[in-house]
C-alpha cells in the first residue's frame, strides 16, 4: 500500500516516527512531496528557537533514508483539482501522481471523501490506519511503537506508558489495543 502522509502527521514526533518505524517493517510505502516536507519544517517555527532547524534536519534524514518516498512537483495536477481548502490540492495531486491508495492526515474534513474516491483515494486518520496495519501485523506495529517509546523514555528520562504515549500522539484507539495485547 502506497499512503501520503501529510504535513500534520509528520510534525508531531512521536507520531512521524511510528509511521516510519511501520514503514521500516514494509507494512506500507510512505510518499509526500517536497512542499509537505517544507509545510512541517516550516510548522515547526511556533515550536521555539531552534526547532526548524532540527526538523530540516529530520527532513534530510528521511529524504536519504526514503528516496523512493519523494513524489515529483505536481503544479500542474494542482491546477485542475477542488478541495474546500485549496491550500490542500497539493496533497492531493501528490496522492494521484504518486499512485497512492490513502492520504494520512488529521484533517479529514479538508479531503472529502467524495472527491477523493474520483480519484481512487481516501483520507484515514492516523489511528485507524496504524490499528488497520496493527490488525494485520501485530508484531510489527507493537515493535515499532515499543522502539519509539523506549527512546521517548530515554531522552525524557521518565516513564512513558504506550497507552499514554499513544494518547498524547493522537492514537488512543492504538494504544487501547496495545496495551491489550499486554
Amino acid at each position: 500500500m502506497r499512503a501520503v502522509l501529510d504535513a500534520c502527521v509528520l510534525y508531531p514526533t512521536v507520531l512521524r516516527e511510528i509511521l516510519i518505524g511501520v514503514a521500516q517493517a514494509g507494512l506500507y510505502q510512505p510518499l509526500w512531496s517536497e512542499r509537505i516536507l517544507e509545510e512541517w519544517a516550516r510548522a515547526t517555527v511556533k515550536l521555539g528557537p531552534g526547532a526548524e532547524t532540527v526538523a530540516r534536519g529530520e527532513v534530510v534524514a528521511l529524504r536519504r533514508a526514503w528516496p523512493r518516498a519523494a513524489v515529483p512537483k505536481t503544479a500542474e495536477e494542482d491546477a485542475r483539482l477542488w478541495l474546500p481548502d485549496p491550500g490542500d490540492r497539493h496533497v492531493l495531486a501528490t496522492a494521484i501522481v504518486g499512485k497512492a491508495e490513502v492520504i494520512v492526515t488529521f484533517n479529514l474534513s479538508d479531503f472529502p471523501g467524495r472527491v477523493l474516491q474520483q480519484h481512487g483515494l481516501r483520507a484515514e486518520h492516523p489511528d485507524p490506519f496504524l490499528l488497520n496495519l496493527y490488525n494485520s501485523a501485530p508484531a510489527a506495529v507493537a515493535g515499532a511503537v515499543e522502539q519509539v517509546r523506549a527512546t521517548a523514555e530515554r531522552l525524557s528520562g521518565a516513564p512513558q506508558p504506550v497507552r499514554g504515549l499513544l494518547k498524547r500522539a493522537g492514537l488512543p484507539r492504538l494504544g487501547k489495543a496495545l496495551e491489550r495485547r499486554g
